[in-house]
């Protein structure tokens, strides 16, 4: 496979690189792209460098697929490029995500619905991630019918500046801060900005990306997302009320049989998900599984995983690692719808 990277010297790039060399994929040629500034420099990979290029030379290398975490504004300008000389371009960002005509993956839910004619793939937000990884098996025994989730989500989620900011407020240093308020020793009730509702667009991420990954349109959920100052993972307090009833016994060994979920949840010996512990791993925790006496058929629990790993990397690794398997990576060129 010849692989492009597109982003490949920021967080979740040099991630994917991480997870890729854990991989079984057989990556016979890289190539990393990132902005010209960083065009020239090299990246270590697979036991030697690779010289960083421009996104322009790694479209003229014609690689069969590319993982973008560029940005938004990278991804609607590149995408439909690649995809339009067929390759396929698996995109971290929130920019296809939405899109009628791009799939929405999370491979251990609907990987299934790929086909050769999607070369733009959307990975999902890092929060919806973790959380839908729960939802799908409890949804198929009980049925959904209400979600309430309060999230906890790292400083590396915001990226390297952030990293920066509360490095240099622990040191007493100056910093270009990139929060409107101290990170450190604090809590922000902000992930990114806020429409008029009073939500922020991270919030009606996890709404309207749960939804479509689920093929719920009508789900209700509502969302409120904090920034604390954690590296290593995002934590989810989440509140599910269904159409049936459930055992808890149920609950935990329908999730213990879930692939990529861990259950962590014994409280009598303090066992149960934390950043801490979920740091470089790829898998989804939960824990704190009991059941809420205020609503009928209502489950509480605690959900963790690594926002750079599952959240991010690993999730988009498993896409391409599930279109190489099903021979999804063809050089099918095609037109890819831009109105989004």
């Amino acid at each position: 496979m010849k692989l492009a990277i597109v982003g490949a010297t920021g967080l979740v790039g040099r991630k994917m690189l991480e997870v890729l060399e854990e991989s079984n994929l057989k990556i016979d040629e890289l190539l990393p792209a990132a902005s010209d500034k960083s065009a020239g420099q090299t990246l270590f990979f697979k036991n030697r460098n690779w010289t960083v290029k421009t996104v322009q030379q790694v479209l003229d290398a014609r690689p069969d697929a590319a993982l973008f975490s560029a940005g938004g504004n990278t991804s609607l300008e590149w995408a439909p490029k690649f995809a339009a000389a067929g390759i396929t371009v698996i995109d971290n960002s929130s920019a296809w995500r939405m899109n009628k005509d791009v799939k929405l993956v999370v491979p251990e839910i609907n990987a299934n619905e790929l086909t050769a004619e999607n070369k733009i793939i959307a990975n999902p937000n890092c929060s919806t991630i973790q959380l839908v990884m729960v939802l799908k098996p409890l949804h198929e025994k009980y049925g959904l019918k209400r979600v309430v989730v309060s999230t906890y989500q790292s400083i590396t989620g915001t990226g390297a500046k952030a990293v920066a900011q509360m490095d240099a407020e622990r040191n007493g240093t100056d910093v270009d801060a990139i929060y409107p308020y101290p990170i450190d020793k604090n809590c922000i009730p902000q992930c990114d900005v806020f429409a008029e509702s009073g939500y922020t667009k991270e919030e009606w991420k996890v709404v309207l990306e749960s939804r479509k990954i689920l093929s719920l349109p009508e789900l209700r959920v509502t969302a409120t997302a904090v920034r604390v100052p954690v590296v290593g993972g995002h934590s989810e307090s989440v509140n599910i009320e269904f159409e049936k009833d459930f055992d808890l016994d149920d609950v935990r060994d329908t999730l213990k049989k879930t692939s990529g979920v861990i259950v962590q949840d014994d409280p009598s010996h303090l066992e149960y998900p934390m950043p801490l512990n979920a740091h470089n791993k790829n898998e989804v925790f939960v824990g704190r599984i009991r059941r809420d006496f205020s609503n009928p058929n209502t489950l509480n629990l605690w959900i963790v995983a690594d926002n750079l790993r599952k959240g991010a990397a690993t999730n988009a690794v498993q896409i391409l690692e599930y279109v190489a398997k099903k021979g999804l990576l063809t050089v099918n060129k095609v037109q890819i719808p831009v109105n989004n």
